[in-house]
């Protein structure tokens, strides 16, 4: 018995080492041929986009688990990432009464309109969304460029947008043109 239990164990492991072994070549002969479509004019499948939603929202919250928050955000942190976000993310991302850039509605996937999507996120997730970036998005990392506090600025604004009028959005932060139009 012990012998049949065995050769059933071997048989299942080579049969799994088979399949890894042919979703490789698959994976392999689709990279090399090109068969993939990259294009950002076409959308993702739906699998593709449940795949990369999955995947993006699992490690932001992961990986932004144990970032350090601030004591308080302020209203002058508020005003400052205002001034920060009209000029950087403005174009991508939208905010109360401004649309995002033409150009930016072509993306794939397309960013999120942060007038809802922020409620979604903890203050420490947008933080770390906001210093890593995100890859293959468009969305740059702007840790390399900008200190902790900088980012901690944005994030707090970001976290005030669903709840913001176009008219106090207007009033924060001057009026850095951020490609967006206004509706």
């Amino acid at each position: 018995m012990d012998n049949r239990r065995k050769a059933i164990g071997a048989s299942i492991a080579a049969g799994a080492l088979g399949v890894l072994a042919l979703l490789g070549a698959v994976g392999l002969v689709t990279a090399y041929a090109g068969a993939y479509n990259v294009a950002a004019t076409e959308e993702h499948a739906s699998f593709t986009r449940w795949a990369f939603d999955t995947t993006f929202r699992n490690s932001v919250k992961r990986h932004a688990a144990n970032v350090p928050a601030p004591e308080s955000i302020t209203p002058d942190m508020v005003a400052t990432g205002a001034a920060s976000y009209k000029a950087m993310c403005q174009h991508c991302h939208a905010g109360p009464g401004v649309e995002r850039a033409e150009w930016a509605s072509g993306m794939r996937p397309r960013p999120p309109h942060l007038t809802e999507a922020a409620a979604e996120w903890e203050p420490r997730e947008v933080f770390w969304l906001v210093r890593h970036g995100v890859k293959m998005s468009g969305m740059p990392a702007f840790g390399p460029t900008h200190d902790d506090r900088a980012i901690w600025s944005i994030a707090a604004f970001v976290k005030e947008l669903p709840g913001m009028t176009p008219e106090r959005y207007a009033a924060l932060g001057g009026t850095a043109d951020g490609g967006g139009q206004t509706n």
